[in-house]
């Protein structure tokens, strides 16, 4: 069933508006998920009104895209999610900005805040806020988390770029850290970044978060980056190049060097939100899948894509003799791997108050579709 631009109302026409008026400012929030169309429900203490008067309509002006199925079931509306998206992104881009100020030594904080503030999907952050709300958290206690997820991946970004790394000369459509400043100063500016990201989440986490929490999200953090996570990834990428691998291997390279980030991102706000011991392991299952999706994505982008699509050299992996999903599978066997992923994430979220899962279940989704 399509959704519709206006309500037909079926009895007393005052009382419809009436309704109309306290849906328009209903919290969209805490809108669920309907398996039947794809689209998103009111909870059910939110009922439709039926009326008497079959022709009677209210203005789409009141209530955009809202539509009384005709079996009675709830109201539909659509989860806005590029709203979502970009106000929370905002959210973030001025968290960061506070975290890094322009100060001395002038060269090392213009440098971390060129890589740090130059644009991106924040997906971390924006995932790590998105757990904290699903456990029934508050945004404010993650955002320092948050903030330290970006952090993290920004240096990763930095490191990478370097010529004894990728040696690349482009990201997220501007010159790499070392084309603007020099080598020397993009290792500092990540190592920088790298280590106010742990500062920033011990001393800027809320006093509502209980220490216990706040211990179990910075080890989780510890654990994403280190030789057990992103350091793991990538020195067994850079050992597997000019060489055949297994699946096997392709995969341990990007569960550790992209998915351990982006899960601790999603566990991480899960804890600090307060969520009990089975929603955090809930969360790190979702995001385990979601994390490998965004890396099989990322390696079928590589191929499909130009440069100036991506932001950044296009045709690298294939250029570097790099293991890759669309090599080992091809494109086709890799676009359906990342279907099934998407599906075993969402699958995840079913076992989660349905009010509070439309971000995350949309966010899997953009990272499934998204062309940069």
């Amino acid at each position: 069933m399509a959704l519709s631009s206006n309500i037909t109302c079926h009895k007393n026409p005052s009382l419809a508006r009436h309704f109309v008026r306290s849906i328009a400012n209903y919290d969209l929030s805490r809108l669920h998920r309907s398996p039947r169309l794809g689209s998103l429900r009111l909870p059910t203490k939110v009922r439709a009104i039926q009326v008497e008067n079959p022709s009677s309509t209210v203005q789409p002006s009141l209530a955009p895209d809202l539509v009384l199925p005709e079996d009675g079931s709830d109201l539909l509306l659509p989860f806005q999610f590029d709203h979502y998206m970009a106000a929370r992104s905002k959210l973030v881009n001025q968290a960061l900005d506070m975290a890094v100020p322009l100060q001395q030594p002038l060269k090392i904080h213009e440098a971390m805040r060129y890589s740090l503030l130059a644009g991106g999907k924040r997906v971390r952050p924006i995932l790590c806020l998105a757990s904290c709300e699903l456990v029934g958290g508050d945004v404010s206690s993650a955002m320092p988390a948050a903030c330290a997820m970006e952090m993290i991946h920004t240096m990763s970004l930095i490191h990478d770029d370097l010529p004894c790394m990728d040696n690349d000369d482009l990201r997220r459509g501007k010159p790499t850290n070392h084309k603007v400043f020099c080598e020397k100063t993009a290792v500092l500016a990540g190592d920088a970044l790298l280590s106010l990201a742990f500062e920033h989440v011990a001393a800027r986490t809320g006093p509502e978060v209980p220490a216990d929490r706040l211990v179990r999200a910075i080890a989780e953090l510890g654990s994403a980056v280190g030789s057990e996570g992103l350091v793991a990834g990538q020195i067994v990428d850079i050992a597997s190049e000019g060489r055949d691998i297994s699946l096997g291997e392709l995969e341990y390279i990007h569960v550790h060097k992209t998915a351990k980030l982006l899960e601790a991102s999603v566990v991480c706000g899960a804890i600090v939100g307060g969520g009990s011991q089975s929603e955090v392991e809930r969360v790190r299952k979702y995001e385990r899948c979601v994390g490998l999706l965004f890396q099989v994505v990322d390696d079928i982008l590589d191929v499909t894509k130009s440069t100036e699509e991506l932001g950044k050299t296009a045709g690298k992996d294939l250029a570097s003799d790099k293991a890759t999903y669309p090599k080992l599978m091809g494109i086709e066997k890799a676009k359906e791997f990342a279907g099934e992923l998407v599906e075993k994430a969402i699958e995840q979220l079913g076992h989660f108050d349905a009010a509070r899962v439309a971000p995350l279940s949309h966010l899997a989704n953009y990272i499934a579709s998204r062309h940069n």
